[in-house]
């Protein structure tokens, strides 16, 4: 397997184990001592950040998980897009479950070195979460 392929290997076992199987000690397994998060989700930065961000969606939705819609890689970079969605059921953000599915989907950019995650820039829809758990409205249709 050439590199290219086990960077891509790298990501998606990352992102199962820590987002969808909630194994919290894959930041440790798969994100590299000097990890940098250039766009941190909902404020959670860093390898610790991350840890903490599936966390707190571990509470608040049990089976959150992550659905792979596409990986692409060249060099040392692997781009995931995703969809992940789970069942309302802790309180997140100060808003408490009522059971409702709930998904977010977004893009994702790894940088890796040595077969660990060094760097990741992202965009989630993060407008489109918090509209769904009530704390921003969501716009009239004319």
């Amino acid at each position: 397997m050439d590199t290219i392929e086990k960077n891509k290997q790298t990501v998606i076992a990352f992102i199962q184990a820590m987002f969808t199987q909630g194994d919290l000690s894959a930041a440790d397994t798969y994100l590299a001592a000097d990890f940098v998060d250039h766009d941190p989700p909902l404020g959670f930065g860093g390898r610790d950040g991350l840890r903490d961000a599936a966390a707190t969606f571990r509470v608040a939705f049990p089976d959150w998980h992550s659905d792979l819609m596409f990986l692409v890689a060249e060099n040392d970079l692997v781009v995931e897009q995703f969809v992940a969605s789970g069942t309302h059921q802790g309180e997140v953000m100060g808003v408490p479950g009522d059971g409702r599915t709930v998904t977010l989907p977004g893009i994702n950019i790894f940088r890796l070195r040595d077969g660990r995650i060094v760097e990741r820039w992202g965009r989630l829809d993060e407008l489109g979460l918090l509209r769904q758990l009530g704390l921003v409205p969501t716009p009239v249709e004319a």
